[in-house]
């Protein structure tokens, strides 16, 4: 029996999985992952890689993310691809819906199947539903709150896990970023991955002497490896830091510039202990860079607004218009909140556009060496089209 048989063969069995939204619908499927059940807002991604960069991203902790590519688990996992700079589980996504039942892994790279990681993880999983349907629905109707659950024996109950995601009070006014970032500040010397060499190290005791290599923060409200990464990589040494340090000990670092990280939840609630901060390193004059979530804090910290979206971005194939450069990239997405193009202060200039439905993807100030942007430079997944942008903070430094 090949494959595809045998996964037509198992949609046919009993239902060990389902998702049920707080508006009433319900998906039956296959179980996967994880047993028991997990509530989050439900997300659709559009990747055709990286599930493994996704799962672990911090930006979708307390999201259940919806893959519209059918087939996934082909490169399996392993320990090199997590994104979540602190590596903790619960800092990622809740759950991963899935249109065929995940396939074997067909990788030299792979050190365990998807299905075995997701139950490390403590990921809930499901397979075998339609995903372009539940993806219309989400397009139609928004980013629902849902519950998704795994029982081998195929029992649930339906009312109690509707009356679940009713009760869910979701991503808005959420302070996520308190329980994804580090709580102890540390040194970051990592630098990209190259084919048969693997994740090269910085030399530190070289790096301090050669004044070429500058030294910044990163605050750290979710961060992803991979922006650490390409920060060595454009000749940066980091000391990452919890979000709610203060200004003055970020500045006692004696830092070359700052770099604001991404993360998950509401900027506005974030932003009540980070706007502050972020507000004080401005005034320093320092060089400043913020990434996602990183973006909307420092819109909200030069007085614009955001807003929550009712699909959001979540993909690799996002079209992006640099005003700056006059260029369209392809980009990698992943947020929930936007910052409102139309709040922009006096002073501060939109640098970036969605081609999709034209929301901001970028500002910088006239006067000063700040700048940040919506989408993820580093990818990871995505394309690499937005690499520049870390040579470009490092030549401000």
């Amino acid at each position: 029996m090949d494959d595809q048989t045998k996964n037509q063969a198992s949609m046919m069995k009993k239902p060990t999985g389902v998702l049920v939204l707080a508006s009433g619908e319900v998906f039956y499927g296959n179980g996967a992952g994880a047993t028991g059940d997990a509530i989050g807002e439900v997300c659709f991604n559009t990747a055709m890689t990286g599930y493994q960069e996704i799962l672990t991203d911090p930006s979708y902790a307390q999201q259940i993310v919806l893959f519209t590519f059918p087939h996934i688990g082909n490169t399996g996992t392993n320990t090199e691809d997590e994104e979540a700079a602190c590596g903790a589980a619960q800092t990622a996504a809740r759950g991963a819906i899935f249109r065929e039942n995940i396939t074997k892994p067909s990788n030299y790279r792979a050190e365990a199947p998807l299905g075995d990681w997701l139950v490390a993880r403590g990921i809930v999983g499901l397979s075998g539903i339609d995903t372009r349907a539940l993806t219309s629905h989400i397009r139609e109707t928004g980013m629902p709150s849902g519950v998704i659950a795994h029982a081998p024996d195929g029992i649930f109950d339906i009312e109690a896990l509707t009356a679940k995601a009713r009760g869910w009070n979701g991503l808005e006014d959420a302070d996520l970023a308190k329980d994804v970032a580090t709580k102890e500040s540390y040194q970051w010397d990592e630098t990209g991955w190259t084919w048969s060499n693997g994740f090269g190290k910085l030399d530190k005791a070289a790096s301090e002497a050669d004044l070429s290599c500058k030294h910044v923060v990163v605050i750290d409200y979710g961060a992803k490896r991979n922006i650490l990464r390409c920060l060595a990589d454009a000749g940066m040494r980091s000391t990452v830091v919890p979000a709610n340090m203060s200004a003055a000990d970020i500045l006692a670092f004696q830092p070359d510039g700052i770099v604001l990280s991404n993360g998950p939840g509401d900027p506005a609630a974030t932003g009540e202990y980070a706007i502050p901060i972020v507000q004080e390193l401005i005034d320093s004059e320092l060089p400043i860079f913020g990434i996602c979530l990183g973006h909307q804090i420092m819109a909200l910290a030069l007085g614009a607004k955001t807003i929550k979206m009712p699909q959001g971005h979540h993909g690799a194939n996002h079209p992006v218009m640099d005003f700056e450069t006059g260029k369209v990239e392809i980009v990698s997405m992943n947020h929930g909140f936007a910052v409102d193009g139309d709040s922009l202060p006096t002073g501060v200039v939109e640098t970036h556009k969605s081609l999709f439905d034209g929301s901001n993807c970028g500002l910088r100030l006239k006067d000063r060496p700040v700048f940040s942007v919506q989408h993820h430079p580093e990818a990871s997944p995505g394309p690499r089209d937005s690499f520049y942008i870390f040579k470009r903070f490092a030549a401000q430094l």
